[in-house]
């Protein structure tokens, strides 16, 4: 299994080329602000990019965008506010590969079906994973985590932003494709694994790029692998899968923004319009690929995201499956 890069999209212009006018996209849009879920705590890759998205998406919209965090259960709990609000426009989702894809293999009893009750806007960024590790675990390179990983089975701890998030499923397939054991601790986002993970209450968790970089560059964490098949540009010195000797080993997620199913067309059309404008923004696609490693996903229509969620669920689910791992 290798990393898919974004899927050559149609192109956005040629999806909306139809659709109303300016005029009868803001009528359609609710007066009030327009809340955007985050269903994970703040700090955290998907609070980050959402909150840099948002200034531009309220410029296109012409109404505040505001972030509000709802963290829980993997990401579940808030994806879940979203597929059960009302479709007319005032919420949207920031949602995760995990969210809408990964949980379908973990839940036996998951309360929303992220194909029937949400509707497809735009994905945002795709996003690679590493692994990092405490810098006195006793270990300097992966095969030397691998080793003490072996030699010391369900010792050591590893936290991720919830059960379900693409970081526990990188975490629990890194055991499975590395023969080794550790024990789950599950969290609310991000920030607070990072803050554990200084703190020496975990030993080592899986997320991005950006926000590994100021803790390996100090170093307090060290990073020991990303899953990709090219090295990051923001963690050069750190070897890929096939580098470190672990070859089959892959992992990433993905960010974007969905709606309620019912959402009218043409809401979810302008706000796919916002998200773009907002990608396409040379400041901030700048600081979402330098600064935070994460290769904006533009041009996608509602639609063509709607078959690449399908695409992923399809090859995901019997991943996560394989490896064991249950959120409830």
């Amino acid at each position: 299994m290798t990393m898919p890069l974004p899927r050559r999209p149609l192109l956005l212009a040629a999806g909306t080329a139809a659709l109303p006018r300016r005029a009868a996209w803001a009528q359609a849009l609710p007066t009030r602000p327009v809340r955007m879920i985050v269903p994970f705590a703040a700090g955290g890759g998907t609070d980050v990019t959402t909150r840099l998205l948002a200034p531009r998406m309220s410029e296109v919209l012409g109404q505040p965008v505001v972030v509000e965090n709802r963290p829980g259960a993997g990401g579940t709990t808030g994806t879940d506010v979203v597929a059960k609000a009302p479709p007319d426009g005032s919420v949207f989702l920031m949602a995760t590969l995990s969210t809408v894809g990964l949980a379908l293999g973990l839940y036996s009893n998951l309360p929303y079906d992220p194909v029937k009750d949400l509707a497809p806007v735009a994905p945002t960024v795709l996003v690679p994973v590493g692994i990092v590790a405490r810098s006195d675990i006793g270990a300097q390179t992966l095969g030397e985590f691998i080793a003490l990983l072996k030699a010391n089975p369900g010792r050591f701890q590893y936290g991720s932003a919830g059960n379900g998030t693409s970081g526990h499923i990188a975490c629990a397939n890194f055991l499975v494709q590395s023969g080794t054991q550790a024990v789950h601790v599950p969290y609310r986002g991000s920030g607070p694994v990072f803050n554990d993970l200084l703190a020496g209450v975990v030993h080592f968790t899986a997320d991005l790029p950006g926000l590994i970089k100021p803790h390996h560059d100090a170093g307090t964490l060290r990073a020991l692998v990303m899953a990709t098949d090219r090295r990051s540009a923001l963690l050069p010195d750190v070897p890929t899968s096939a580098e470190a000797g672990l070859p089959g080993y892959k992992a990433y997620s993905w960010y974007g923004v969905f709606a309620p199913a019912g959402t009218p067309g043409p809401i979810v059309a302008r706000m796919a319009q916002a998200v773009e404008a907002a990608l396409a923004d040379p400041v901030i696609g700048g600081r979402l690929e330098n600064e935070m490693g994460l290769p904006p996903m533009r041009n996608y229509t509602p639609e063509r995201f709607g078959a690449f969620l399908r695409e992923e669920i399809a090859l995901w689910v019997p991943i996560v499956r394989a490896t064991g791992a249950r959120a409830d």
